[in-house]
């Protein structure tokens, strides 16, 4: 994987074309076009778009886990840590929840010591000693939320972590998701096609277009922490940014930290 940022670089994202090589006579399929975008530091950019705009390929390159592209991530100096939340938990189903936590650590690693504590917090105490397989979806997320903070990474790539919950599990690991972020700040970019999801958790809001991608609006989150778990709130702002009459006009090609 790249090296990554430290937790005062900003993440600098520069792909000038992305595609997919001709399968059985179709044409090559370009999904990113002139990407250009920084993310400051501590931040929560979210990444959002109709389903098949390349969010999910972005963030694969901005991972280092794909590499056939034109372009050049920064991702700063020194060699911090990147975790990615993937769609799915990822949770090994031979071990039980705190076992997977303890995994995703060194042996020894003083980090070790608090993870019944963020299991305490995401409210697995009593699921700790279960196998994945026998606690919920919901709790599987918790649990893959969980392994994702107590690695206290300075990048945290999440994509669409929440899709296909129920929207009262969903809205509280979106609560559960801002509470973690708030108590520990790093900088993370988020992919989801959910506009409420976006507003309730990004302070800034990248918008792909789709087809050859590219960002057509770029906007600043304008709630506090507090108003994060307000309903009306949310879809106040909600309908700011992506109903307004200038909503799809703002920010195009705008690179800013």
């Amino acid at each position: 994987m790249a090296p990554v940022s430290g937790s005062g670089s900003p993440v600098r994202v520069r792909v000038k074309r992305k595609s997919f090589a001709a399968i059985g006579g179709r044409d090559e399929n370009v999904v990113l076009t002139d990407v250009s975008f920084d993310v400051a530091p501590r931040s929560f950019v979210v990444l959002t778009g109709p389903s098949g705009c390349g969010k999910s390929t972005l963030l694969n390159i901005v991972a280092g886990l794909d590499t056939d592209y034109e372009g050049d991530i920064d991702l700063g100096s020194g060699s911090p840590q990147m975790t990615f939340i993937f769609q799915t938990p990822r949770l090994l189903p031979w071990r039980t929840i705190r076992e997977n936590l303890m995994l995703s650590l060194p042996d020894g690693d003083r980090r070790q010591d608090g993870v019944d504590a963020i299991l305490d917090r995401v409210g697995l105490t009593e699921a700790k000693n279960a196998y994945p397989e026998r606690t919920s979806l919901g709790m599987q997320r918790r649990a893959a939320l969980a392994r994702g903070f107590i690695q206290e990474p300075d990048i945290l790539l999440m994509d669409e972590p929440f899709v296909s919950l129920d929207d009262p599990t969903a809205h509280g690991l979106r609560e559960l998701l801002v509470d973690l972020w708030n108590s520990r700040p790093t900088t993370v970019m988020f992919v989801t096609h959910d506009r409420t999801e976006a507003v309730m958790l990004g302070t800034r809001i990248l918008r792909l277009a789709p087809g050859s991608a590219s960002i057509v609006a770029d906007e600043t989150v304008r709630l506090s922490p507090a108003e994060r778990t307000d309903r009306e709130k949310v879809q106040a702002e909600l309908k700011r940014i992506f109903e307004s009459p200038a909503a799809d006009h703002n920010g195009a090609g705008v690179s800013q930290g």
